[in-house]
């Protein structure tokens, strides 16, 4: 292996072992104290516009509640997780023990992941839901997504913008406590999502929720 390689295999380890640190317990209690403050994430999911039939992957999937929400609306979708901590995919196998679909789970590397590993050529949606924040190398997680999708295929995120709408103090308190837990609104999301989108040969689509709390984009690419 490449001393780059090698660089960011350290890396993903490192950050690995940082979330399942995170997680091991707090993911017991996750759904019901994120509900509050992750806004933008069901009309994100309702606006997937999954295909009948059509493949759908969540990058930092979770304790898989996003996933049983998608479940709902969509019903013949197949569906396909990927979380970069083991820990919190002990709780999506759990959400989905006793439901008929059971979506294809993985530990992988938002960064560096492959739909062959998930035995596909592609997918028709991916979403990102409140986990750009927390990749330290978030603008190779949108590259490999887009790398991922099949022609015409949507990848869609939501997250925590900047808050350009809300009054300065609570913009300062809201971010301090995030560090707290190693989450990084990213400022230069927009543009580099337009970069990345003009790259691809692709359609971006960008709005703000509740005066800038959550920033909210679609990449569309383009059919063959």
């Amino acid at each position: 292996m490449s001393k780059v390689g090698t660089e960011t295999a350290g890396k993903s380890d490192e950050h690995a072992s940082l979330m399942d640190g995170m997680y091991r317990y707090q993911r017991h209690i996750y759904d019901l104290t994120r509900k509050y403050y992750l806004l933008g994430r069901d009309s994100t999911i309702r606006n997937l516009d999954v295909p009948e039939g059509g493949t759908l992957l969540e990058v930092g999937c979770g304790t898989g509640r996003n996933m049983a929400f998608a479940h709902r609306h969509f019903p013949t979708a197949k569906l396909f997780g990927l979380d970069i901590s083991q820990e919190m995919l002990i709780s999506a196998r759990k959400t989905f023990a006793t439901k008929a679909t059971i979506p294809e789970f993985r530990v992988a590397d938002a960064t560096a992941f492959t739909p062959r590993e998930f035995g596909v050529s592609g997918f028709d949606r991916i979403l990102i839901s409140y986990a750009l924040s927390m990749i330290p190398d978030w603008e190779r997680a949108v590259d490999a997504s887009i790398a991922a999708l099949n022609p015409g295929g949507q990848l869609h995120i939501v997250d925590f913008g900047q808050q350009e709408g809300l009054p300065r103090w609570f913009r300062r308190m809201l971010q301090s406590w995030l560090a707290k837990f190693h989450v990084a609104p990213r400022p230069d999301l927009r543009e580099v999502l337009e970069a990345q989108a003009h790259e691809n040969n692709a359609r971006l689509l960008f709005d703000t929720v509740g005066g800038g709390y959550a920033w909210r984009a679609a990449i569309i690419s383009k059919r063959s």
